[in-house]
């Protein structure tokens, strides 16, 4: 008797996805202003995952219009995937839209931490990710994630690719895509590349796109992103 094999598996993951904080429960204002990001860059966020976060909304009484700004998003090819955050009232509210609610990161445990290192100071010792290495050129389309490690990429990144890192990222050519570090949350990632013409570029969730705002100390040449409180800086790889 032949056996059947299943349709489908269930099993967890970790995926990298961008946030969308949301500053204001002004629905249309953030529309206005996303529409015109998006006019500079319309297919920055095709098909992409986005969570909306709402912590620094969530003293107010205010509700956002949640059906209204899926309903953009989805005109733009943007796609809603849940919130973080929120007061009852608006996580209800997203509920009701269909947003289903993401945990928050829990927060670090520093002081037992602490205690752990003054009781067994010899055990301490620095966290070492694996990395992951391309020698080929990063095609236009193609999203490379090195999940739970650094990235490396030894050859040109064309524009329209994305590369994603749970660590940090290494480009030794130029750099004409997107790069995502610390895509789990790792504020102290950061992303080094030999030519910067990177098309948007974000660490720990914290993004920005760059087309006309690329700074001319660093166009074209070796460069360094890092993350300083919720900027992201982008400074010369050689000061």
């Amino acid at each position: 008797m032949k056996t059947e094999e299943p349709a489908f598996k269930i099993k967890t993951g970790n995926l990298p996805v961008l946030k969308l904080h949301l500053l204001t429960p002004d629905i249309p204002q953030l529309q206005k202003e996303l529409a015109s990001r998006l006019e500079k860059t319309p297919d920055f966020f095709a098909n992409t995952p986005i969570v909306l976060e709402l912590s620094a909304i969530s003293g107010l009484d205010a509700i956002p219009d949640f059906p209204a700004l899926k309903s953009f998003m989805l005109e733009h090819r943007m796609c809603a995937a849940g919130i973080v955050g929120g007061s009852d009232a608006q996580r209800d509210a997203a509920a009701a839209a269909g947003l289903v609610q993401f945990p928050a990161p829990t927060a670090k445990a520093e002081p037992v931490q602490r205690q752990i290192e003054q009781q067994e100071p010899e055990i301490r010792a620095p966290l070492m990710l694996p990395t992951q290495v391309v020698d080929k050129p990063v095609r236009t389309g193609q999203r490379i994630y090195a999940e739970g490690a650094n990235l490396v990429v030894l050859a040109i990144v064309n524009a329209g690719a994305e590369l994603i890192a749970d660590g940090d990222i290494h480009v030794y050519a130029p750099m004409r895509g997107r790069a995502i570090a610390g895509a789990r949350g790792n504020e102290s990632a950061r992303i080094f590349m030999q030519g910067m013409e990177a098309e948007l570029l974000s660490i720990a969730g914290c993004f920005k796109v760059l087309e006309d705002e690329m700074p001319e100390n660093v166009r074209a040449k070796p460069a360094q992103v890092r993350l300083e409180g919720s900027r992201l800086l982008i400074e010369p790889m050689h000061k």
